[in-house]
């Protein structure tokens, strides 16, 4: 078998094109390599593949984390710049925009720049309760809870919230509990994004 065949076949191509070598191994397989084609054009192919396997099994992250990532950033800012600390009252099927009304006419409680998913605001946080102001652009992806109660008011706005095989279809000033362990889903159904109360309260 030709010395470069066996190279070809050791697997220490594959370890160097993934960066496992140590820097004494990198400059010998550098050396090895340096002007001989073959092993260059396997370097080449190996790192194609390893791009296209990597492509297709990537999973395409939640595009709400970030939001609420931020604006959990952005509530905790807040706090240790001295605001103080607020208590929204716990959605239900009585609740109405009005009760929210401290929070909603607060000059810092707005969409900032342009909206590209979702926005939040988190206006209130307890270890079993966080209540936020979220925009929606066009959706929220599918999800299930396990050890939290979701719940929406409508405050601007209209969506559809499918749970399971039942579609809700909400406007401003309606109201809706997402029971555990039933797949839910947001699709918003009006011209302009959808503003929501949202709270999430532990089970």
């Amino acid at each position: 078998m030709p010395k470069t065949q066996s190279y070809i076949e050791s697997g220490i191509l594959e370890a160097y094109v993934l960066g496992s070598l140590s820097e004494s191994e990198s400059l010998e397989v550098e050396s090895n390599i340096a002007g001989n084609k073959a092993l260059l054009d396997e370097i080449e192919k190996i790192s194609e593949s390893l791009e296209s396997f990597a492509r297709m099994n990537a999973i395409e992250p939640n595009p709400t984390i970030k939001p609420f990532l931020l604006a959990t950033l952005d509530y905790t800012e807040r706090i240790k710049n001295g605001e103080a600390a607020t208590f929204p009252p716990a959605l239900n099927e009585s609740s109405t925009i009005a009760d929210f009304s401290p929070w909603l006419s607060r000059e810092d409680m707005v969409l900032e720049g342009e909206l590209e998913s979702v926005h939040a605001k988190i206006i209130g946080y307890t270890p079993e309760q966080i209540t936020a102001i979220v925009w929606i652009k066009e959706m929220a992806p599918e999800e299930i809870h396990t050890n939290e109660f979701e719940r929406f008011l409508i405050v601007e706005g209209s969506c559809d919230i499918q749970i399971g095989e039942t579609i809700h279809q909400l406007q401003a000033g309606d109201f809706l509990s997402i029971p555990l362990f039933e797949n839910h889903f947001v699709t918003v159904t009006s011209s302009i994004p959808c503003k929501v109360i949202l709270q999430r309260v532990a089970a």
